[in-house]
């Protein structure tokens, strides 16, 4: 008989030619298990998405009680249904006043091309900037506004008008003019190695978009949902956007994605033309239902408030003359070592040794440490256990 194994290179689209080919069975908690039994911790929430951890109780009853309502009705926005409206409240609650307007569509990238479109609608202007090293998604839009050709060089022509500043350097924010239709920013640069903003620079680019009329844009598709210790990371550096893209842990483990903005603004998607933005799946009831569990689980319970003990426990334990910096914010943690071909060895020797982690796009020499919200300290001394252990391993053999 032939193996899932089998079949999954033989009929189902690769995105590697080394995929890690582990072959899961069941997940709980922090833990996934193969299908041998083997258990391994999930150093990386499947990449910043499970930060509630896997099968949390309060979320799988929430999507049981609405599948036994109804699944999908209609594309999104015509008819009036609970799930996607509670979410958008709840999410308004939380935020900002003028962050007053949700979109709810079924990814991170897809938030990103809705506020791309929205930005231009909005200011009737063309340039859109983002970050060098930024990662906003794989969607023909989305991989405009990535600045690695290596990446988009095979998918040209990509979209015009696209410009890049340094996350970081605020001599390069004179690019920003009365031109710019919006700036495109990860309030932590995820695939760059997990970066933090450093001496104000949002501030300063939050002052630079506004002397010139343009919309700022986070994108907190990664750092958002608790992940840096607060519900959303700008709450750490007193900057709101004007469009705000969430995604991946928004989700609760569904698949989902969101662009806010003010009611004013979002409107502009409703008329001339109708339908500027339309979506036949964004919303949907089970998922939207999974969300709002989500959302009122990580309230409930402490997790947010202990992220900055355990960020604090990461580093203190993660100490090793091969570690050259731990980069990142709350548990958007990233370790520096010298060379991707060292990170790497270190890696596949955790996964053997049960420890999933993995490295970054645009720094390959870090490895990811984005665990689900929920691991407790003994989990994160165990990990960081493996880690040295790998690392010392590789450093004096």
């Amino acid at each position: 008989m032939i193996s899932n194994r089998q079949l999954f290179l033989l009929h189902q689209a690769q995105t590697s030619l080394y995929p890690l080919m582990i072959e899961i069975e069941k997940a709980e908690g922090v833990y996934l298990y193969d299908v041998n039994g083997k258990q391994y911790l999930d150093l990386i929430s499947g990449i910043s998405v499970s930060s509630l951890g896997h099968g949390n109780e309060y979320v799988k009853n929430a999507i049981k009680n609405q599948l036994d309502k109804y699944m999908h009705l209609m594309v999104y926005g015509e008819y009036i249904q609970s799930p996607q409206v509670q979410l958008a409240k709840k999410l308004t609650d939380l935020l900002p006043p003028n962050l007053s307007s949700v979109y709810l569509v079924n990814s991170g990238a897809e938030a990103v091309d809705g506020a791309m479109k929205l930005a231009k609608r909005a200011t009737q202007r063309t340039e859109i900037i983002a970050c060098k090293n930024a990662y906003h998604g794989s969607s023909h839009a989305a991989l405009s506004l990535n600045s690695n050709e290596y990446y988009k060089n095979a998918f040209r022509p990509l979209l015009p008008d696209i410009n890049f500043i340094e996350f970081n350097n605020e001599e390069t924010l004179q690019l920003i003019s009365n031109k710019t239709a919006c700036v495109f920013v990860e309030t932590i640069q995820g695939e760059a190695g997990n970066i933090a903003p450093q001496n104000n620079f949002l501030k300063k680019l939050r002052t630079k978009c506004d002397e010139n009329n343009v919309l700022l844009i986070f994108d907190e598709i990664q750092s958002g949902m608790g992940r840096t210790g607060k519900l959303f990371a700008f709450e750490h550096f007193d900057v709101v956007p004007d469009i705000l893209l969430l995604g991946k842990a928004l989700g609760a483990g569904m698949p989902i994605g969101a662009f806010i903005s003010s009611q004013k603004i979002m409107n502009l998607l409703a008329d001339n033309p109708i339908l500027g933005h339309i979506t036949t799946f964004g919303g949907h009831s089970v998922i939207a239902a999974a969300a709002l569990a989500g959302i009122e689980e990580l309230i409930a319970h402490n997790w947010m408030q202990e992220v900055h003990q355990k960020e604090k426990l990461f580093r203190d334990l993660l100490i090793h003359p091969a570690i050259k910096n731990i980069s990142g914010k709350g548990l958007m943690l990233a370790i520096e070592l010298e060379s991707f071909e060292f990170n790497k060895q270190v890696i596949d020797a955790c996964i053997e040794d049960g420890l999933i982690t993995d490295w970054f796009l645009f720094s390959p020499n870090k490895m990811r440490i984005v665990p689900p919200l929920i691991i407790t300290n003994q989990q994160i001394i165990w990990s960081c256990d493996v880690i040295l252990k790998n690392i010392s391993k590789f450093t004096y053999n």
